[in-house]
């Protein structure tokens, strides 16, 4: 809290965000209080918003905050992989796992935390970072697709919409307490929908 004026902040800061994040992640957006927000964090109201603004900001602190730490897997496996269908496949396994860790919430923060909002700028926020997500994965493919890895005819764009899709499944379904094991089956059933491996050009 603070003490008086001019004097230090005696939180951790990062520890706070990283309490207001659970918070938002365990009840979205709109349904995530200002006081339950301090009870989490320990600190009142004016050291809140003294130190992240007001809970629109500290919301968007929140998911960059995500995206740097619990999100990252999705963005690792998508950069790492050498194909399209590598990284594909592994996001989706990664997600059974991640989205049913018993040591944060369970699900996507960036999927669920603007269900049923009423801030229209925080369901655009959200819906962006889905979009750029998609955009990503539709990319990979388009790669694959022009290096032959893919069948011609491939459309990137209703593959990647599939994909986003059972990404969004996988986290709804974790948050309804669907079990790793059955969600890994999902991704195995997933994949099964790949079309068939072209031969990279130039290869004979």
């Amino acid at each position: 809290m603070v003490m008086g004026k001019g004097r230090p902040r005696t939180f951790d800061r990062d520890e706070a965000l990283d309490r207001a994040t659970m918070e938002f992640w365990r009840h979205g957006y709109e349904a995530t209080s200002i006081a339950g927000l301090t009870g989490a964090m320990g600190i009142n109201p004016p050291s809140l918003y003294a130190a992240f603004g007001d809970k629109r900001r500290l919301f968007a602190e929140v998911v960059e905050r995500y995206q740097r730490s619990y999100g990252e897997f999705a963005a690792r496996a998508l950069a790492e992989e050498p194909t399209a269908r590598a990284a594909i496949e592994r996001v989706l396994r990664e997600a059974a796992v991640e989205y049913t860790d018993p040591a944060h919430p369970w699900g996507c923060l960036i999927i669920t935390a603007a269900v049923n909002c009423g801030s229209p700028d925080v369901e655009a926020e959200m819906r962006a970072q889905r979009e750029a997500s998609k955009a990503v994965i539709r990319d990979r493919i388009a790669a694959d697709l022009d290096a032959g890895h893919l069948p011609t005819g491939t459309d990137p764009d209703a593959l990647a919409t599939f994909y986003a899709a059972t990404i969004q499944g996988i986290s709804t379904q974790a948050r309804d307490g669907v079990p790793r094991e059955r969600l890994e089956t999902v991704a195995d059933l997933a994949m099964r929908a790949w079309p068939a491996t072209g031969q990279p050009r130039g290869v004979r």
